[in-house]
């Protein structure tokens, strides 16, 4: 009975001592993402970047300018700086990349636009757009001038010209989980890999918020917060001001090639940037089971039946791009015609540019702030996007 009672004690003082370490280490060198900062005895701890959106990374700063950039379900990177070494005690799990970064192969075409904002192109050397599929003026011209090179989209990359260039960073887009061994063949020819996961942000300033990213990785992290605040400043004009004493419904979505509708989830940033421009998306509720992706494919039937009555459609042009009238669209589907907002002429398409531009959201709340304010508003006071007529 005594010896029971002993180990039940025993027991119960082991299992306080594990909570109590547990909560101890919790709170001691441990980023946001639940990764250890303390990554090496030969590294001091300085601060923490500020971030107020993003939800998938973090950003540490170490004495003598060692940044230490982590992502969720990604991993750690160290970015070491010119003229150091890498800790010869760091886990093999964390990815080193030294400075200066000059010779990045870009994959992910929505980080263009921030290096862009923190004039950082000159790191850019490779990427894997063709010069004809940019909407952005300095990267057709930086490719057309040869500053620029291609180097293969992200499932076939052209190894010989990435090898030749120097590469000193891979930066992907999630497609990359697509083909693993894509990124193992490049990481195996000693090229630092960093997948860029700004499109699995909810909130719209959280995807914007990952020019931070960049401008640690580049030292431009004055600009970085610059640029980031410039957008944070649009969206609170955007949305402050008188509220609509109704609410438009809004369908944002593209026909397929095989004549399905493809439309954003409820949580995706896009409904959210109609939300706060004093719209209500009408897929608001739609969710991917089992999936993490920002759009789900529906019969046209099923989209008529919940979008037939919205007061606004916005074609996505970003992924469709041979839409150019309403009749185009019909020609499409003629359920189309029935549509109320179709009848009311209240049809808009977006830009081409729009995803590319992935620093200028404020403006494209904006727009979709304007056409429900005033739906005879002219196309010259818009940024992205246009009346289908």
């Amino acid at each position: 009975m005594k010896n029971c009672l002993s180990n039940k004690i025993l027991t119960i003082a082991i299992a306080a001592c594990l909570v109590a370490c547990a909560f101890l280490f919790a709170g001691c060198g441990s980023s946001g993402s639940g990764y250890s900062t303390n990554i090496s005895k030969e590294l001091t701890h300085e601060s923490s970047a500020e971030i107020t959106h993003a939800t998938g990374f973090s950003i540490d700063y170490y004495k003598d300018g060692y940044k230490l950039i982590t992502i969720d379900e990604e991993g750690q990177f160290l970015i070491v700086p010119e003229g150091k070494e890498a800790p010869s005690d760091l886990s093999s799990e964390i990815v080193v990349i030294k400075q200066p970064v000059q010779n990045i192969y870009l994959v992910a075409t929505a980080t263009m636009d921030m290096f862009r904002s923190i004039d950082a192109l000159d790191s850019i050397k490779m990427t894997g757009t063709k010069a004809s599929d940019w909407y952005i003026p300095e990267a057709v011209e930086r490719m057309e001038g040869g500053q620029i090179v291609y180097a293969g989209k992200y499932s076939m990359p052209d190894y010989e010209v990435i090898l030749s260039n120097n590469c000193d960073l891979a930066i992907e887009s999630g497609m990359i989980y697509h083909t693993p061994d894509v990124k193992e063949a490049l990481e195996a020819r000693g090229i630092p890999v960093m997948v860029d996961l700004s499109s699995y942000e909810g909130e719209p300033l959280g995807r914007v918020e990952w020019v931070k990213v960049y401008g640690a990785i580049t030292n431009h992290e004055d600009e970085a917060n610059a640029a980031f605040e410039q957008q944070r400043q649009l969206f609170a004009e955007a949305t402050s001001g008188e509220k609509l004493a109704s609410t438009p419904t809004v369908a944002f979505f593209y026909i397929t090639t095989s004549g399905a509708v493809s439309v954003r989830v409820g949580d995706d940033y896009i409904p959210k940037m109609i939300e706060l421009a004093g719209g209500k998306y009408v897929y608001s509720d739609l969710v991917n089971e089992n999936s993490n992706a920002s759009s789900k494919t529906l019969q046209m039937e099923n989209f008529y039946e919940k979008a037939k009555n919205a007061d606004v459609l916005i074609y996505n042009s970003t992924i469709d791009s041979t839409m150019n009238s309403i009749d185009d669209m019909i020609g499409k589907s003629e359920f189309l015609a029935n549509f109320d907002a179709v009848k009311a002429g209240h049809v808009w398409i977006t830009s081409q540019n729009m995803y590319q531009d992935s620093m200028e959201f404020g403006y494209f709340i904006v727009d979709v702030k304007k056409i429900l304010q005033n739906p005879e508003v002219s196309d010259d006071e818009l940024v992205y996007l246009r009346r289908m007529v």
